[in-house]
């Protein structure tokens, strides 16, 4: 299903996310260097599929958009141009070089670029299910599943020896990582180590510090992406319960205003956008678990239409450290189905 403000946001969404994902310079290559020339020549040498948007999760969530559009809004986007990204990119080659590459750095990118990956490939694998699915996207799909293999595998090893979460508003935070790989988890049928896991992290956890939020470069709510997170992995009975104790506030009105955003050219300071679209997408699905007259569900959602509105002009013809990810968190706001 998709709404007219999804329908009117998809084609920006897409050329944004079309330009960023063929964009290979400026570009931050983490390098772990072992020994003289670890370093490639230019990133598309170590990363053929995803050598764009700045960074290699960003350029992951920016054909995570392309790919969701495609599939909800093709007369919206440029179809044929996305196609040819897609047929460019993913190849078995470019993909096995990928899935070598984390295998040789098996802590990089971790949970952050995990999550995306496996998101990514789960929009593939769920749209590659459906009867009558394009030939093509059953080709994309097989094509992208080693991904999800190693990321899948890798979070099987990892999560039964991390002892503690990351309870961060950035790219390390453990909630985020659980949240965003659960229905690839799920579909392979692996999910047990992860919904464990939750469980044993946050469980227990009540009341919340909202008044500590934001940090000063936070794109993420460590306190909305735990509880979405928990509202996936506790039972139904379970789930009002741990929410009320978590954020307790939630019955006194609004927990947050939008994040003001002083320099967007500050790669740091530009996350604020992300937060404030994070933020309106955990409102809207937080609304989402509560009865239709509850009058906190009216509540959550005009927040997350505020926080929404702060940051949504700002998705393309703003600074390249916005233009290169924003999109993606647009579009989990604006599309209903997450």
């Amino acid at each position: 299903m998709t709404t007219p403000g999804l329908l009117a946001a998809a084609p920006e969404l897409a050329a944004t996310a079309l330009r960023m994902v063929q964009e290979e310079f400026p570009n931050l290559l983490r390098v772990h260097y072992r020994r003289p020339g670890e370093a490639p020549y230019r990133p598309r040498d170590r990363h053929p599929a995803f050598y764009g948007s700045f960074d290699w999760h960003s350029s992951v969530e920016m054909h995570w958009v392309l790919l969701r559009l495609l599939r909800i809004a093709p007369d919206a986007v440029p179809a044929g141009d996305i196609r040819a990204v897609f047929t460019e990119h993913w190849t078995p080659p470019a993909i096995s070089a990928e899935v070598a590459h984390f295998a040789g750095s098996p802590g990089d990118e971790r949970p952050y670029g995990w999550a995306w990956a496996l998101t990514l490939v789960e929009e593939a694998a769920s749209w590659a299910a459906e009867p009558g699915a394009p030939v093509e996207v059953r080709a994309w799909a097989a094509t992208l599943q080693p991904l999800a293999d190693h990321f899948l595998g890798a979070l099987q090893r990892w999560l039964p020896l991390a002892t503690y979460p990351v309870r961060s508003g950035l790219h390390p935070s453990s909630a985020f990582g659980l949240l965003m790989s659960l229905p690839a988890a799920r579909r392979a049928g692996v999910d047990g180590v992860l919904t464990d896991t939750a469980v044993r992290w946050f469980a227990e956890d009540a009341d919340a510090p909202v008044r500590w939020e934001p940090s000063g470069s936070d794109f993420l709510s460590p306190s909305l992406v735990e509880a979405v997170l928990m509202t996936r992995v506790l039972l139904p009975a379970g789930v009002g319960p741990w929410l009320w104790r978590f954020l307790p506030g939630l019955a006194d009105g609004p927990l947050f205003t939008p994040a003001v955003v002083s320099d967007a050219g500050d790669g740091q300071t530009a996350h604020l956008h992300g937060l404030n679209l994070s933020r309106a997408w955990c409102l809207r699905r937080l609304a989402a678990v509560l009865p239709d007259g509850d009058v906190r569900r009216r509540q959550l959602l005009d927040s997350a239409a505020e926080h929404a509105a702060a940051a949504l002009p700002h998705v393309s013809g703003s600074d390249l450290m916005v233009e290169h990810w924003l999109a993606a968190y647009a579009l989990l706001y604006l599309d209903p189905a997450y």
